[in-house]
């Protein structure tokens, strides 16, 4: 049977419009397996379409309609359809049949959003910023030290719909970790919406680690030895990275808040529970990254502070050196005025007399520097 004749069984999916959108597509396509990628009928961009009821798989309801029309028709369980950076046109049928909010659509497909809370009807629409620290052998001035990508989450009361963007944020061990607690997939799909906050929020803490790592070096560096002479670029680049990370935690503290606290249709009380535990955790990643913003604002005005002192000990040391070389100088400027009379100049001992009082002169002066520091 085409999922054109599957799709007319389907009682309450959404607007007739849709349906018929929806049917108009299937009827162009062949049915396929929505979790082979690359012969997904809605798109390539479809990474996994799987049903759960009393949070168990249900084996072999793997076709989008086919899932939506089970979950509605028997009044149990819900579907969590994964997309991977999908278009306009891949998105546009399962905008239809779910009954998306245009609005939310178009950050899904567009993505670079900031993490943010929204409620369209019975639909809540979540965007969280996945972070992901870059291994490197050396910091450096332009060493990447974090990489941020975005996940987007439809909830409703029978469907989670996921929608990654960037190269990291994988939820394929995330789902086999629901799968192994039935307990709790079988709370609906706020325990999909938790378990994704919770994730995200535990790479938060698992960077700032890493991020810590990187800060401890450079101070460490600062205040060696030769710390005057570390690349300044260095600290620059910590706190550009830092930056990176700030703008994906720091906003996401009251979309979280309000998940905790807030009553909200598509989530329990029970799931808010745990969401006020994913808060704690987020209100530390925030503490460590403020914290890490101030260490490297002293580090910073550290560093420039050495470059000072070391740039004063090289003028002193100029200063001092020419104001040796100002003695033999200032002798050979008198006698090179050729006067008629010059004290000793036919003495036989007078050059001699002259370089040793020059050479003693300048060793005393020498000396003088020496003992107070300058040389």
């Amino acid at each position: 049977m085409s999922m054109a004749g599957n799709l007319r069984k389907v009682t309450g999916l959404g607007r007739v419009g849709g349906l018929r959108k929806v049917a108009r597509l299937a009827r162009r396509r062949p049915r396929v397996d929505l979790s082979h990628p690359a012969r997904s009928p809605l798109g390539s961009s479809v990474v996994k379409c799987v049903t759960y009821q009393d949070g168990v798989r249900v084996p072999g309801c793997t076709d989008l309609v086919d899932a939506v029309r089970l979950v509605r028709k028997t009044g149990e369980g819900f579907v969590w359809l994964g997309l991977h950076e999908p278009t306009d046109r891949e998105f546009a049928g399962i905008a239809e049949l779910f009954d998306l909010h245009p609005l939310a659509v178009e950050d899904a497909v567009e993505a670079h959003q900031r993490p943010k809370l929204e409620h369209y009807g019975d639909t809540l629409f979540a965007v969280f910023k996945t972070v992901c620290y870059v291994e490197h052998e050396q910091l450096t001035a332009t060493s990447e030290v974090v990489d941020t990508g975005e996940i987007m989450v439809f909830v409703g009361e029978d469907f989670v719909i996921t929608v990654r963007h960037g190269r990291h944020g994988s939820l394929g061990p995330l789902r086999e970790e629901l799968e192994a607690d039935p307990h709790q997939l079988a709370k609906g799909p706020a325990a999909v919406l938790h378990a994704i906050a919770d994730h995200v929020v535990d790479d938060y803490l698992s960077v700032t680690d890493a991020v810590q790592a990187d800060i401890d070096q450079v101070e460490t560096d600062v205040f060696s030895e030769n710390g005057a002479r570390l690349d300044a670029g260095r600290i620059y680049q910590m706190k550009r990275e830092l930056l990176e990370l700030k703008r994906a935690v720091v906003p996401l503290g009251r979309p979280v808040e309000e998940l905790a606290t807030r009553p909200i249709r598509v989530v329990g009380p029970e799931i808010q529970t745990y969401f006020r535990d994913v808060l704690d955790h987020l209100i530390r990643a925030k503490e460590q990254i403020a914290a890490f913003d101030e260490l490297l604002n002293s580090i910073l005005q550290a560093h420039l502070a050495q470059v000072t002192v070391a740039q004063n000990e090289d003028m002193r040391k100029i200063t001092a050196w020419a104001a040796v070389v100002a003695v033999p100088t200032m002798v050979c400027g008198v006698y090179g005025m050729n006067f008629e009379h010059m004290p000793e100049l036919h003495w036989r001992f007078g050059y001699p007399l002259i370089m040793a009082v020059t050479a003693g002169a300048c060793l005393a002066v020498y000396r003088g520097f020496r003992r107070n520091g300058w040389l």
